[in-house]
């Protein structure tokens, strides 16, 4: 397998010669606007659809997009990394996150063990343990059930589970699945801890402790501030508490825990969410089928991500026009903007996907690249950011580029009709207004109210916020982040850019300081 840098690639210097070719004004308008809305869309499973006729491409920037897919050897490289290859270099380690819902390619043998065999069996073993939670089972020292589930953990193994539940919360009420309230307690701050336990009965919860290694810092203090706070209440903390780790670590057999499920090195934190990380407290609050739902759909948008043509391969043709937006066109940033209350943390989600994969500024040789890699990803659920950073997005001098998320239909089906439309139809009317305002734009005379227009965005869009439509949405940017780091020869699988802060802290925390070090550990009281 042959790993160039972006610049060494014909057609990335070839696409050079069409930036700004393209004026979403012209394309978009009358009905030139509405056969391209038809004609620019693919499907990436889930039943959603992605839409990228207001990005600023036409059929000659796609072609010479679809050839550098195939110069890159993206479907080469995909397959290399679902059938076992190294492909995280920094740690020497394979990268399987697909294997976690389902497989595409060869069997995986790695420490002796059929991995896609292994990552079942532990889905097994937590749809057992939920099960019998839900049942009764598996009950506290007074034989009560137990109601909320507390995941504690940072990073990878909170944003992604988080983002999860809160997507799948409106919906599991309303289609009967809900079983347990979940939270989660992720900053060592000690206000967070503590605001989550003062807002449930800890008796009635199961904390679920999420380190790989099992040496977490941040994680490890609020198990302890946890564990204080049960003994404080009279309770047997090894009663309320499992684990999700590797079979390796000091948790894995501890018996502190009720029960102790795995995940390994292959799986990153931020793809963790299909993996034991976000299996856990997803099947205890909304049951193992609803959990093996999500699972599908995130394994059909990895058969799709297979396909070879770009054009029928969702996830790639954003990926490409992403790189062609950041390194052709020079957009620094982009906004992820779903409209849809339930995917609130979704954006947060993807930042860490996006930022701890591709915020590099060597290849996976280590050597300097010379183009300008990850962008900036940010964003809010639509409608609140129209009232928030909109403003910037319409009329600032950066273009950012959008990546709009609606649904036709609400998940709980509660509405009313004010003013001749439902809140879903006005929430639906301002995504199609905000598409076609950052592509067109205004002209006025008054250049306060003028609206430059010539903002690229595209749109998924599907009819409702399923289990199926959550995975293959998840699917869909993971590979695309995955397909971004080919293309510009990064390692997307380690995170060594947060390494240095927590060896200094360890410092601080040890009073080995000097200098400003010192300083400012004194100005903070430390």
């Amino acid at each position: 397998m042959e790993w160039k840098n972006l610049d060494q690639l014909d057609h990335y210097h070839q696409l050079q010669e069409y930036a700004g070719k393209v004026s979403l004004k012209t394309v978009m308008s009358g009905e030139n606007g509405a056969s391209r809305v038809a004609a620019y869309q693919v499907g990436m499973g889930g039943g959603l659809t992605y839409n990228y006729a207001s990005k600023q491409v036409d059929d000659q920037i796609l072609s010479c997009l679809c050839g550098l897919a195939k110069e890159a050897g993206l479907s080469d490289k995909y397959q290399e990394l679902y059938n076992g290859a190294v492909i995280n270099t920094g740690e020497k380690r394979r990268v399987l996150h697909q294997l976690t819902r389902g497989q595409i390619g060869d069997d995986v043998i790695a420490d002796g063990v059929n991995k896609r065999a292994f990552y079942v069996e532990q889905q097994t073993r937590i749809a057992e343990f939920a099960r019998n939670v839900h049942e009764g089972k598996i009950v506290n020292e007074k034989g009560e059930k137990f109601t909320t589930a507390v995941q504690i953990g940072i990073g990878g193994s909170d944003l992604g589970p988080r983002a999860m539940y809160l997507s799948l919360e409106n919906w599991a009420r309303k289609n009967g699945c809900f079983h347990m309230e979940a939270k989660f307690i992720s900053n060592v701050d000690p206000d967070d801890a503590a605001s989550v336990l003062a807002s449930v009965d800890p008796s009635r919860c199961i904390f679920i402790l999420v380190s790989k290694s099992g040496t977490t810092l941040e994680t490890l203090t609020n198990e302890a501030f946890v564990k204080d706070a049960l003994k404080n209440a009279g309770l047997d903390a090894s009663r309320h508490m499992i684990a999700v780790t590797s079979e390796t670590s000091p948790l894995a057999s501890s018996s502190d825990y009720l029960a102790a499920f795995f995940m390994d090195d292959y799986i990153g934190g931020r793809y963790s969410s299909t993996s034991a990380v976000g299996g856990a407290v997803l099947s205890l609050a909304f049951g193992p089928d609803v959990f093996a739902r999500f699972l599908n759909g995130a394994a059909e948008g990895d058969a799709l991500a297979n396909e070879k043509d770009p054009l029928k391969n969702a996830a790639m043709l954003d990926a490409l026009i992403g790189v062609y937006e950041r390194n052709i066109l020079g957009y620094p940033a982009t906004a992820v903007l779903p409209y849809s209350q339930a995917l609130s943390r979704f954006p947060a989600h993807l930042q860490q996907l996006d930022m701890e994969s591709n915020g590099k500024s060597v290849n996976r040789f280590g050597e300097p690249v010379d183009y300008p890699t990850g962008p900036v990803i940010f964003g809010e659920p639509g409608t609140n950011g129209q009232h928030s950073f909109y403003q910037l997005l319409h009329q600032g001098t950066d273009v950012v580029p959008l990546q709009f998320i609606g649904f036709r239909n609400n998940q709980t089906g509660v509405d009313v009709d004010i003013q001749g439309s439902t809140s879903q139809q006005k929430l639906c009317a301002n995504v199609a207004a905000q598409i076609m305002a950052f592509a067109c734009g205004k002209a006025d005379e008054n250049r306060n109210k003028n609206f430059e227009g010539n903002r690229p965005s595209s749109i998924i869009i599907g009819d409702q916020l399923t289990p199926e439509a959550l995975g293959a949405l998840l699917s869909h940017f993971e590979n695309k982040v995955m397909f971004q780091g080919f293309l510009w020869n990064l390692n997307s699988f380690d995170q060594e850019g947060v390494q240095l802060g927590k060896i200094l802290a360890k410092r601080v925390l040890a009073h080995d300081t000097e200098g400003a070090l010192k300083a400012y550990s004194d100005l903070l009281n430390i």
